[in-house]
């Protein structure tokens, strides 16, 4: 059964995370992205279980991973969202056919800092920084399969995160990574 109180901190988290991101996404130009990012956190499969494993510090996906050693939730959010590097994984045709990483279209990398600086901002709260979403990536990057140009671009972004702040890292993105047209001054 699962408790109220969880099901509306949980709904709560998935709220200001979202608007987050999309405030994140906005400051890129991805409008589209910003409005449409993790939606399926709302679908049944999801939810149900980000309510019932519901932790204020950390993703509920952890406390299923240590009930059953894998997240239901998890497999079937990486799934459906191109901003996680976990989607874009499949057998390489060349050479050995093993799992790699493929790579990925620039706007899904960066949705995906994005979501990273969204994510450390919920879950550090007040001890976040500009160095929190680069920590995390640095802290599981053993574990990461990536794209070799995937990779790169998404450690400079966050290097220059971490070292340069959201303004010029975003700024950067939008128009330098993108390319979007800047407005012309009046």
């Amino acid at each position: 059964m699962i408790s109220l109180y969880k099901a509306y901190k949980h709904l709560k988290t998935v709220r200001a995370h979202r608007r987050e991101v999309r405030r994140n996404c906005f400051r890129m130009g991805l409008y589209w992205q910003g409005l449409t990012h993790d939606l399926s956190k709302y679908s049944w499969p999801e939810f149900r279980i980000g309510a019932t494993y519901f932790m204020d510090d950390q993703s509920p996906h952890n406390g299923e991973r240590a009930e059953f050693g894998y997240s239901s939730a998890w497999l079937h959010h990486k799934g459906r969202n191109k901003h996680h590097l976990e989607y874009w994984m499949d057998y390489n045709v060349k050479g050995d056919h093993h799992i790699a990483g493929m790579r990925m279209p620039e706007r899904y990398v960066a949705e995906m800092v994005a979501d990273r600086v969204a994510a450390s901002k919920i879950y550090k709260k007040e001890k976040y920084t500009d160095a929190s979403a680069l920590e995390y990536y640095m802290s599981k990057r053993d574990h990461h399969i990536l794209h070799p140009q995937t990779k790169a671009l998404l450690e400079k972004l966050l290097h220059m995160l971490a070292e340069e702040g959201e303004d010029k890292t975003f700024d950067y993105i939008k128009y330098k990574v993108l390319k979007k047209s800047r407005r012309p001054k009046k």
